[in-house]
């Protein structure tokens, strides 16, 4: 039974930009800021023009406004603001870049004010869904707002004016419309997709109707709600063989899935738990030690060469994601942790024992003692900047 409560929610968001042909900065910005754990403001800022100019205006565009909003400041006080403070543009006599916010608040409502950026696509139940929106006009701009009561799956779709361009005079004579995006993303929607992955494939299409060379600045935001999932990871016995029983306890007390990375702590939970390790010797990829099974743990791998792998694949996540094609389908080890990790969770438990491994002593082997707390360290800085609410106990 699906539980909609709000704190059973929260709001999962991707987001991808190309930058216009030939130019080394991106005219468009994206700022986030949690105001709580269930509360958050997104906002995409598209700069006039493009290159240095158009990126120092939608930085600074975007970080007023999430900035001001986040402390419940009204829509009227963050435009003057900006008007205010930002250069006004010779050509055009306008002194701002165009804006689109988005405010989850307490995973009930989103509130959506736009300013001459591409309307909000709203996927309900995988179909474009008609919100209400009203108009006012602040410093001469009409300005579109909306409120409206969020339902599980929700998800909302923001694009800078380079999407509704892309491919004018090349594959399509005006370009891609609104009703086009709606039309493809209504078709590839599927409720498992992630915020990223639902971005991630409409940045590609954009970029393809361009044919490879953007003619614009283009930006694709997603924000999807979706159920929150626990998982628990375990790496490493604890430095008191005492603390062992209470590691093992709490670790499986908790609800979600359970991940156990290393050889003797799956030694040590199969004791535990009372229940054989079948060990899979298939080498599915050279670099990664094969994985094991144990009844009651949903993965179980080698530890610091799997979780090294991992975190490689977490810093790419962040940066340019050219590994997704790796770790999405592949069934070693490292590629389970990272689906489970990056995708599926929303809360993540770390149980990191420091107990010293033995074998990490050979003075051969490029490992420290710190290196387990260390990989842990970066791991879980990664995934709180996926948006990820981490916790890490030591014993």
């Amino acid at each position: 039974m699906i539980n909609n409560s709000p704190f059973s929610l929260c709001t999962d968001i991707g987001y991808f930009s190309v930058n216009k042909h030939d130019e080394q900065l991106c005219g468009d910005h994206v700022e986030l800021i949690e105001q709580d754990e269930n509360s958050v403001v997104f906002v995409l800022a598209d700069g006039l023009g493009s290159g240095v100019k158009a990126s120092i205006l939608s930085t600074l565009t975007s970080k007023i406004i999430s900035t001001m909003m986040a402390n419940a400041m009204s829509v009227e006080e963050c435009v003057s603001t900006i008007a205010a403070t930002l250069p006004v543009c010779e050509v055009r006599k306008v002194a701002y870049s165009t804006f689109t916010i988005i405010r989850i608040t307490n995973n009930t409502e989103a509130e959506i004010i736009q300013y001459d950026n591409p309307m909000v696509i709203l996927l309900r139940d995988g179909k474009n869904f008609d919100y209400p929106k009203t108009s006012t006009v602040i410093d001469g701009k009409t300005i579109y707002r909306s409120k409206i009561p969020i339902k599980l799956d929700d998800t909302f779709i923001t694009t800078s004016d380079g999407a509704i361009y892309a491919g004018v005079g090349q594959s399509l004579n005006f370009g891609w419309q609104r009703d086009n995006i709606i039309e493809y993303m209504e078709d590839i929607f599927d409720r498992e997709y992630t915020a990223k992955a639902l971005a991630g494939m409409l940045l590609d299409e954009c970029v393809r109707l361009y044919g490879g060379v953007p003619g614009d600045d283009t930006t694709v935001g997603v924000l999807k709600i979706r159920e929150r999932e626990q998982v628990n990871l375990m790496i490493g016995p604890p430095s008191d063989p005492a603390d062992l029983k209470k590691m093992q306890t709490l670790f499986f007390s908790k609800q979600g899935k359970h991940i156990v990375c290393g050889g003797t702590t799956s030694t040590l939970t199969a004791e535990f738990l009372g229940k054989p390790v079948i060990p899979c010797l298939d080498y599915i990829s050279p670099d990664i030690p094969p994985m094991a099974k144990i009844e009651g743990v949903d993965i179980v791998t080698e530890g610091v060469i799997t979780i090294s792998k991992v975190l490689e694949y977490a810093k790419d996540y962040l940066d340019e994601n050219k590994l997704y094609d790796n770790w999405s389908v592949l069934p070693d080890g490292a590629s389970c942790i990272a689906r489970c990790l990056f995708e599926e969770a929303t809360d993540i438990n770390f149980y990191v024992g420091r107990a010293v491994n033995s074998a990490h002593q050979n003075p051969n082997l490029p490992i420290t003692f710190n290196i387990k707390m260390q990989l842990v360290d970066e791991l879980s800085k990664c995934l709180k900047q996926m948006g990820k609410k981490i916790k890490v106990s030591y014993f």
